[in-house]
């Protein structure tokens, strides 16, 4: 997964496009961060600068912000083709260096046409898929393609696979054209530009209108305007709609971290997401409720959120529903049909497993669910039923404030079912408010914790119910930015080999709320004491189990875990910090998982 974005400077504007660019890829950092680079159109001169490292590295290692031209793109990268290195960052160019290509995606047959490409005499510089498609451009050009949009359209038709890419063309006065195959791609209009890019967050305020491309559709920019096109080379009509002023805002507000700042963001995001619209609720529970079978499916944060939501599901509207991981979802492809709802779950609406798995569910007739944070995305697209979580952008790659309001929305859609929507909204918002003081009162004594066990190599998490989810999403929290080995599980497994290995001072956090869950939890928890663990206990009861306690106030059971699960975000937070890594730029890690 990579982010990508041009900029097309209209009505001779003087402004650098490559400044807003820049500007672009640090929003779109979240999607990968091992390499960046910029193409510029200087006159008829196309000038690449690329490189190893984080975008503002790069950007002051080739004084990428001085870069003159009014049209440009620009690549963030998540290495899957090729190592880290400068040769395999983006762009890529032809072997006249006319053309300039940003990606993601995969081509999955690169193979197949970098070896007819070699026979052609071309000469590769990297190990990427990307750089058989700008040489390929060039051929169609000198083919006797009119333009680069049907260049564009013509190579397409050869690749294989999953992507979005930027094609930018220093003929002709200068062209950008994009493209999009089962990957995003938004056009944004502001003032004195247009933009191309994989995400809305990427345009900020810098555009005040957007307008996604579908499947198969090609954008054309040039100095005539925009054009846009079908896959069968048809010039189409496309409206454009609002930037929404939330996903404009990506600061951090004087934070240190984004994450820290998103995880403070809960109290009011869980109202927002509490006072929701009904309409997307209600459908969806009644589509829910005529299903002879329910089926989540998500990746990691979000399919925790989804075994919480599970648990609602059964304690509330008595309705059974399983949970597969998105990645293994299509080995139960077989059993779906159009009697089944299919509850799909991502905050970036483009994880590729889950659009892999909808598709499949779509094929055998199943109604599909669509519970989404971001705007114009894959999954929103392909939904019967869409869910929007509202939260505003999340730029952190460790999920916060989405997973919470995952959970809130699964809550809220329990109650849809049994029609006491409203009472559930009342128990939300009283939460919310709950949340915000919790927040306040927690970061130093966490602060003081992670400092303390920030030697700890293995930490685990148990719980039991709805409380197991949250063990889990806990334990991916720590792991996932502190890099710490970190294990979430049913507290009844617990002594069914784990126990072994349990020595003294390894650290146990106990999610033991008072609830149906709390006296066999902390029997649990009394067992690994016995053979010197460190309890942690996460309750809003005492026990003279715990070695420390992280107190949380009462509140109606079932939402216990979201007042459960900031803390243990907050914790982690400080853990990564305290160990000396950058909590939103895991190593190996990206925000939006495009690629299976």
């Amino acid at each position: 997964m990579c982010g990508i974005i041009g900029c097309f400077g209209t009505n001779g504007v003087a402004e650098p496009a490559a400044r807003s660019v820049l500007e672009g890829l640090r929003r779109l950092e979240y999607r990968g961060y091992d390499s960046a680079g910029v193409a510029a159109l200087d006159g008829c001169t196309l000038v690449v600068r690329k490189d190893v490292g984080y975008v503002d590295q790069v950007a002051v290692r080739f004084e990428l912000e001085d870069m003159t031209g009014t049209v440009a793109v620009g690549h963030t990268r998540w290495a899957t083709h090729g190592g880290v290195t400068q040769g395999n960052a983006h762009p890529h160019t032809d072997m006249a260096g006319r053309i300039a290509v940003v990606h993601n995606g995969i081509i999955e047959n690169y193979r197949a046409l970098r070896d007819d490409l070699t026979d052609a005499g071309v000469v590769f510089r990297s190990e990427t898929d990307t750089e058989v498609i700008p040489h390929l451009l060039a051929m169609a050009m000198a083919d006797g393609c009119p333009s680069l949009a049907e260049a564009v359209r013509k190579v397409c038709a050869r690749l294989q696979g999953s992507y979005a890419f930027l094609a930018l063309s220093a003929d002709g006065g200068g062209t950008m054209v994009g493209v999009r195959k089962d990957n995003p791609l938004v056009v944004g209009f502001g003032d004195s530009q247009i933009f191309v890019a994989s995400d809305v967050l990427a345009f900020g305020p810098m555009a005040s209108r957007m307008a996604p491309l579908l499947d198969g559709e090609i954008v054309e920019v040039t100095m005539a305007g925009v054009r846009f096109f079908d896959v069968y080379g048809s010039e189409l009509a496309k409206n454009s709609d609002a930037v929404d002023i939330v996903w404009a805002n990506t600061d951090r507000n004087g934070h240190p971290h984004y994450m820290l700042k998103e995880i403070f963001e809960q109290p009011r995001a869980v109202c927002e997401c509490g006072a929701g619209e009904d309409d997307s609720l209600v459908d969806a529970a009644l589509a829910i409720l005529g299903a002879r079978q329910v089926v989540f499916t998500a990746c990691g944060t979000s399919r925790h959120a989804s075994l919480i939501g599970r648990y609602f599901f059964s304690k509330i509207a008595r309705r059974f529903a399983d949970v597969v991981m998105a990645s293994e979802f299509g080995y139960f492809a077989r059993s779906l049909n159009p009697q089944t709802v299919v509850i799909a779950v991502s905050q970036s609406g483009e994880t590729a497993d889950v659009i892999a798995g909808v598709k499949l569910a779509r094929q055998a007739g199943a109604h599909v669910v669509s519970v989404v944070n971001r705007p114009a995305c894959l999954l929103e697209e392909m939904g019967d039923h869409v869910i929007r979580l509202g939260c505003g952008a999340e730029v952190g790659v460790a999920a916060t404030k989405t997973f919470t309001c995952e959970v809130i929305v699964f809550y809220l859609l329990a109650h849809a079912m049994v029609n006491r929507l409203k009472q559930g909204r009342a128990n939300v918002e009283r939460a919310g408010e709950l949340l915000g003081e919790l927040l306040q009162g927690l970061n130093g004594g966490l602060w003081k914790l992670a400092a303390d066990l920030k030697g700890r190599d293995h930490f685990y998490y148990i719980g039991r119910g709805v409380n197991f989810a949250a063990a889990m999403e806990g334990a991916l929290k720590l792991k996932e930015i502190s890099y710490i080995h970190a294990e979430g599980m049913p507290a009844g497994e617990l002594k069914h080999g784990t126990l072994a290995l349990i020595e003294p001072g390894t650290p146990i956090m106990a999610i033991c709320p008072n609830d149906e869950t709390h006296a066999e939890t902390i029997s649990n928890a009394t067992e690994a004491k016995a053979r010197g663990a460190f309890i942690i206990g996460v309750s809003d009861l005492p026990s003279e189990v715990f070695d420390y306690w992280i107190k949380i106030p009462a509140v109606s059971p079932l939402l216990y875990p979201v007042l459960l699960i900031p803390p243990l975000q907050l914790f982690a937070y400080h853990m990564a910090v305290a160990r000396g890594c950058d909590p939103d730029k895991p190593r190996n890690l990206a925000k939006s998982v495009t690629v299976k």
